[in-house]
Formats: C-alpha cells, sequence, structure tokens
C-alpha cells in the first residue's frame, strides 16, 4: 500500500521578515529612551503574592516593579 502526500506549489517570495523588523523597529518608536532587561531572583511565595496582586490590578508585575524603581531612584 502506497500513501501518496502531495504539497501546495512553493512560495515565491521570502517571508516577510523586513516586515518582522520593520515591527520591532516601531515598538520603540513611542519610547522615550531605550529599554533593557533587568533580571533579579525572588522567593516562590513572593513571586506569587505580586503575581496575584498584580492580575487582581490588572496590571503587569513589569510595569509595578518599573514604577516602583522610579519612586525610588526617579526618572533621570
Amino acid at each position: 500500500m502506497t500513501k501518496k502526500v502531495s504539497f501546495g506549489a512553493k512560495p515565491t517570495s521570502k517571508p516577510a521578515a523586513a516586515d518582522a523588523d520593520t515591527w520591532v523597529e516601531s515598538r520603540s518608536a513611542g519610547q522615550p529612551e531605550k529599554m533593557k532587561r533587568l533580571t533579579i531572583d525572588i522567593p516562590d511565595g513572593l513571586h506569587r503574592k505580586i503575581k496575584s496582586a498584580c492580575g487582581l490590578r490588572g496590571t503587569t508585575i513589569a510595569d509595578e516593579v518599573r514604577e516602583l524603581l522610579l519612586q525610588k531612584y526617579g526618572n533621570q
């Protein structure tokens, strides 16, 4: 018994890599300053408390931590 599988025609144009690049570049268009990533380790229980509190408020952990850091160190 032979199983025949047919494939569609090979796309002639490349995937929209340029579109992806444009999207990535445009994400920072509205931001006044380039963002940097900060990684910290916190206890699991604290993470759960923060995550649930943010969920109830409809915010993200990143937004809340960013706000706390701005309160402590200001927007220099």
